[in-house]
């Protein structure tokens, strides 16, 4: 039994050096980049598996036409980076194989489609998430989602810690013996402050005078214990900005709670509830595929569909039915980072417009509704509409 032990002591030191080096890179990170000063601005296109390259191809071609003069003048570049497949994943038995990282690092945003994380049963080796391995290799701190639905007075901004928690060490598990299994979670004083100083920091910037930290910190007295205590550290440099906290349980249960959760708008979470509770707020809105993510760095930023890869669609013929929107969604979400905020509120109100309010066309998945080409289309013809915002108004109504 003692070599048993003695093993996952030693597996548990490598873990406690990696991070604590991980804390000194994060001591000396560089400022944000200024977008501003790039010519060009280099926005990676990554397809990924199953359903992402169809769904990619379509945002892409909105991002081009909205992007055409930027394009023409040199100060937006597209680049169109292939191979994030779970078969090239799988040959080189890595999440990201190193060229594909390698092309992906010389892009300062990416667009990405779903990947495929393999799981018992599979025919795949298993490999890390491509997500977790490209978030912490560009130090991809911050899960951004908002989640908004006027009719139920809902407009969350959430904020989930994208680097740290289970996730960050979910591959780095240890069987002790055949009847003992142990997992590890991880939080640092840097990368707490860091996310929840950019909550608060969007919470002042946007006039909004709540900011709602949720943590399970009576039962995970250790790690979620520091994330609260952090928050209570960083509220202090926000005097007008109110906070509460709220327990991962009960936080769920307000979400749907039609006297309550209008009330919550600015959220910040570590790694795990924050999957949990943007995906229970997407739901909310009207399901995954009507949400897009943004994973936002000081150098690097990426942005994506939250949904699956879907390879059943695949399989069965049906990919370019596949519903494009949670990754336009995304789109809109880059155009915003990089300095294009009305061009980003254009495409989120023709989001609005055309799945809520016109509903011209309707996306099943199947033959019976339109394909993801054409629903595309159909938001590109409504941006340029010049009853645009009067249409939106009514629907915010």
């Amino acid at each position: 039994m003692s070599k048993e032990i003695e093993k996952a002591k030693d597996h548990f030191g490598k873990i406690l050096e990696e991070q604590l080096e991980r804390i000194e890179q994060m001591k000396t990170q560089k400022d944000w980049m200024n977008y501003e000063e790039l010519k060009p601005i280099i926005i990676g296109v990554v397809g990924g598996d199953g359903i992402g390259p169809y769904i990619c191809e379509h945002a892409k071609n909105i991002l081009e036409y909205l992007l055409k003069d930027e394009v023409e003048k040199g100060k937006i570049e597209f680049r169109t980076i292939e191979g994030l497949t779970i078969e090239n994943r799988a040959k080189a038995n890595k999440a990201i194989p190193d060229d594909i990282l390698k092309e992906i690092k010389k892009c300062h945003v990416i667009l990405k489609g779903p990947t495929t994380t393999p799981k018992k049963g599979d025919p795949w080796p298993n490999i890390e998430s491509a997500n977790i391995t490209m978030r912490r290799e560009l130090d991809l701190f911050a899960n951004v989602r908002p989640v908004k639905v006027p009719e139920k007075n809902i407009d969350w901004m959430f904020f989930r810690e994208n680097t740290e928690g289970a996730y960050v060490l979910g591959g780095k598990g240890v069987n002790v013996t055949d009847d003992l299994a142990v997992d590890f979670k991880v939080t640092t004083t840097q990368g707490s402050e860091r996310i929840i100083r950019l909550a608060f920091d969007y919470a002042k910037k946007n006039d909004i005078n709540k900011v709602t930290v949720v943590t399970k910190a009576n039962v995970v007295k250790t790690t979620d214990g520091k994330f609260l205590n952090m928050a209570e550290q960083v509220a202090k440099d926000y005097p007008d900005v109110e906070w509460d906290d709220w327990f991962i349980d009960i936080m769920t249960a307000k979400l749907i709670d039609p006297a309550r959760r209008s009330q919550f708008r600015v959220i910040v979470l570590p790694n795990l509830y924050g999957d949990i509770c943007t995906d229970e707020a997407a739901q909310i809105q009207g399901g995954v595929g009507t949400a897009g993510s943004a994973n936002i760095g000081k150098q690097y930023a990426m942005f994506e569909a939250i949904h699956g890869s879907a390879p059943r669609m695949v399989n069965e013929g049906r990919a370019k039915y596949a519903d494009p929107s949670s990754i336009i969604k995304g789109a809109a979400l880059l155009l915003s980072h990089i300095g294009f905020s009305d061009l980003g509120k254009k495409l989120e109100m023709a989001l609005d417009v055309c799945a809520r309010y016109e509903k011209k066309l309707k996306i099943t998945g199947r033959s019976d509704g339109a394909t993801g080409k054409e629903y595309a289309k159909y938001i590109m013809d409504t941006i340029h509409n010049p009853d645009l915002e009067s249409k939106w108004q009514d629907y915010q109504k």
